[in-house]
């Protein structure tokens, strides 16, 4: 009778053990089969988000030969605001070998998915051979562009062209105002005016300055890289002499060249487009000008007083006055010793204002919402989806220290203009630093 109990509690305790074991194997596989689960259905989910890499050459430069013609790409955009239309491409084409293309695209990892493409050169070419030119695309049904390109004909092998990248995409909105500088050219090396420029505009409001860089000064290098790498700058190389044979003046009948002004107008154009996505405003005007509030502290005050009163509008006129270079303030007061050796123009020292000349032509630059501009030159928006608004003067205007348009007017013919000083207290440091960053102040200054 003893044995067998004790027979039969062995028994027991051991079918229990089984059953322990058993159950925690039926858990430990289901648990491997879940995180199995899982990690493929990411896998698969990855895949399926990132794109499949095209078969064909993708160019990383910002101008790109088109094959078969004499036209340059430049980039390529989402751009949906023209009926019938998705992708808009900014070009450089030449005037009189503009004929029939064809936009193809990779979808996916399929290429060589075509549609016929619409050609807009722009109006404003001054005469010059090669203009600035949009290439208007179509995307084919069931495709999901990643790259595109253009084609002389659509049976093209697409194995021997060049595909650019499709920008705009997956942009977010993170600036508030953004500046566009169309080119640096001719080792240009203007550094003190640039630094106090550009910590003006950190003052003003600007959260990202956008240069095309063909050719600069080694130390005006130093400061861009300086900029580049606190965030501050975004630096696009621009080698178009490496193609062209660019101007360096506006007119073709008096400077000659192949493009306008190094590619001015097709710079500006795909800055706009570049931020279309990511800034709300965007100020297209040249290094050497600050589009200064007179009755504002700051731009971003400037521009929520003039967006209710005006919000149909897309294209903001600011007028720009002239402070000639050799008239000096003459107290000397901010003639700065750590400055004496920095190359370039304090425009802290130049407070006498040209007006301008009433009843001819009279330079403006614009500050823009760039959802509403589709092409824009560079006094003027070309063709756009708003309105057009002059700043009255009294509220904002263009400071620009350069030389003299009227060589002819006297000091007592100009007027006295000092806003330039009410930013003194954090424009001053604040350009030391930016030059000590760089290294570009003497070496008993940075101590």
């Amino acid at each position: 009778m003893n044995t067998r109990t004790g027979n039969t509690n062995c028994l027991w305790k051991r079918d229990f053990v089984l059953l322990i074991f058993t159950g925690l194997m039926v858990l430990l596989i289901y648990s491997l089969t879940t995180e199995n689960m899982r990690m493929i259905r990411n896998l698969v989910s990855k895949l399926q988000e990132e794109p499949v890499l095209c078969p064909v050459a993708i160019s990383e430069e910002s101008i790109t030969p088109l094959k078969n013609t004499k036209h340059y790409l430049v980039s390529a955009f989402m751009d949906q605001r023209v009926k019938g239309f998705d992708i808009r491409i900014i070009g450089i084409f030449k005037r009189d070998s503009i004929n029939p293309l064809h936009c193809s695209f990779c979808c996916g990892g399929v290429c060589n998915k075509t549609s016929p493409a619409n050609i807009l050169p722009h109006s404003d070419n001054f005469g010059f051979p090669y203009t600035a030119t949009d290439v208007l695309c179509q995307i084919p049904k069931n495709c999901d562009p990643s790259y595109v390109t253009v084609l002389t004909q659509p049976s093209s092998n697409v194995s021997d062209h060049l595909f650019i990248p499709i920008r705009n995409k997956k942009e977010e909105m993170r600036f508030n105002f953004t500046v566009c500088i169309s080119n640096l050219f001719g080792d240009y090396n203007n550094v003190l005016q640039f630094a106090q420029t550009l910590e003006m505009y950190k003052l003003l409001g600007v959260n990202r300055v956008v240069i095309y860089n063909t050719s600069c000064g080694p130390e005006l290098e130093r400061l861009l890289q300086s900029y580049r790498q606190e965030g501050f700058v975004e630096m696009v190389p621009w080698p178009i002499d490496r193609f062209l044979n660019p101007s360096r003046g506006w007119l073709f009948s008096e400077h000659g060249g192949d493009l306008h002004y190094f590619g001015q107008i097709v710079n500006l154009n795909e800055c706009v487009y570049r931020s279309m996505e990511r800034s709300h405003y965007v100020l297209l005007n040249d290094i050497d000008e600050i589009i200064m509030p007179y009755k504002h502290d700051n731009l971003v005050s400037l521009m929520n007083t003039l967006e209710p009163q005006h919000s149909n509008v897309g294209e903001f006129l600011i007028e720009s006055h002239f402070f000639p270079k050799k008239h000096f303030e003459p107290s000397g007061r901010f003639h700065l010793p750590q400055w004496e050796k920095v190359p370039g123009i304090n425009i802290l020292e130049h407070i006498y204002r040209e007006d301008p000349e009433r009843g001819v032509f009279n330079p403006l630059k614009m500050i823009v919402k760039p959802k509403l501009i589709e092409q824009t030159s560079v006094h003027e928006v070309l063709r756009k989806f708003g309105e057009r608004y002059k700043v009255p003067l009294e509220v904002c205007r263009i400071i620009h220290v350069r030389v003299a348009l009227r060589e002819y007017l006297k000091l007592e013919e100009l007027n006295e203009d000092k806003r330039l000083w009410d930013f003194q207290d954090k424009l001053i440091p604040n350009v030391d630093k930016a030059l000590k960053r760089a290294g570009l102040l003497p070496a008993e200054e940075q101590n």
